[in-house]
């Protein structure tokens, strides 16, 4: 199993509530709710697997429903368009939205169904001391051949009160700057072309080669 996807296989196990701003224990809340949420749907993923090949649409729209109130994609698509994101239309930035999402789908889900049996530890949550609205939660992925990989998720509290998650950074390979950094590229070659680089984004997420960066580290 490609490591990328491990990333969003663990992404993909987020998603089972609504988490609202934590009292004085809020850190080792924080990760019990994600060690909670986590097995939870890593069963959801298990059962669904068979769904992958009979009606890939489903599988899309289960694991777009499970995601939407945990992982904030509008906001993680607007970072990865960066500066751009001024030039662009709100239809076409609400276009990027559903576009990145279906293009981590189009590129990462049928190695996903397929991967070998992995385990996840959440090891520990920090919420940011100098700002309680902002947190960390640092897992560990461990593969059935038995390798290990440090994940690190980034979160926030949002306006509704909710803890979100923004960022993925594996072994040190920060996911959300490596996006934004393929956006900025794919603008170049397309002269600043918005709407071209959009169509054909799911086609810039599979060249982006985020195993090897990883291996790299």
């Amino acid at each position: 199993m490609r490591m990328i996807t491990r990333v969003w296989a663990i992404l993909l196990t987020l998603a089972m509530g609504v988490m609202t701003a934590l009292p004085a224990s809020a850190s080792e809340e924080l990760r019990q709710y994600v060690d909670d949420s986590t097995q939870k749907l890593v069963n959801k993923l298990h059962k669904e697997r068979s769904l992958y090949s009979k009606d890939p649409e489903a599988f899309y729209r289960s694991m777009d429903e499970a995601l939407g109130d945990f992982v904030d994609f509008r906001r993680i698509a607007a970072r990865v368009m960066g500066r751009y994101a001024r030039q662009a239309s709100k239809e076409q930035r609400d276009e990027f939205v559903e576009t990145f999402k279906r293009s981590l789908f189009d590129s990462y889900a049928k190695a996903l169904v397929e991967a070998d049996n992995f385990t996840i530890d959440v090891k520990s949550a920090e919420v940011n001391p100098g700002n309680d609205q902002r947190a960390s939660v640092q897992l560990e992925v461990r593969t059935a051949s038995g390798n290990r990989y440090p994940v690190t998720y980034s979160m926030y509290v949002a306006d509704s009160g909710d803890w979100m998650m923004e960022n993925v950074i594996v072994e040190g390979v920060n996911i959300g700057l490596a996006f934004r950094d393929r956006f900025a590229q794919e603008m170049e070659e397309k002269r600043n072309n918005v709407q071209a680089v959009i169509d054909d984004w799911t086609e810039a997420v599979k060249e982006l080669k985020l195993d090897e960066e990883v291996e790299k580290k």
